[in-house]
């Protein structure tokens, strides 16, 4: 088992999903139930899974959760593709919210991938 307040991959994430929902609180009014709660669900999976996976007692068992998290975070990465295609964000925070997935995802392939 892992303590994952101390996986610098979950801080991150929680990071990240903080980050999720201070922008998403500029989204539109009628997005609240749509791309502003979708958005937020995503990031917080991608923290939650990372902590959940942490706590199972086999290697097997935490690859899962990290590859739940995983997805959750590309799922993430198209919400915000697709809030700067529909005028949500700028270029900018889209290019911050890559950056930011992209080393999750990379800190989550080298977790997997340790012995």
């Amino acid at each position: 088992m892992h303590n994952y307040k101390k996986l610098i991959v979950g801080q991150k994430a929680v990071e990240l999903a903080v980050e999720v929902y201070n922008k998403t609180k500029s989204f539109p009014e009628e997005e609240k139930f749509g791309m502003t709660i979708q958005a937020r669900k995503s990031a917080c999976s991608i923290a939650n899974n990372i902590a959940e996976g942490s706590r199972k007692s086999s290697k097997k068992d935490f690859n899962r959760f990290l590859e739940i998290s995983d997805g959750s975070s590309a799922e993430l990465n198209t919400q915000m593709i697709i809030s700067k295609m529909v005028g949500y964000i700028t270029e900018d925070e889209l290019e911050f919210f890559e950056i930011q997935i992209d080393e999750i995802q990379r800190m989550i392939k080298s977790l997997k991938e340790k012995k």
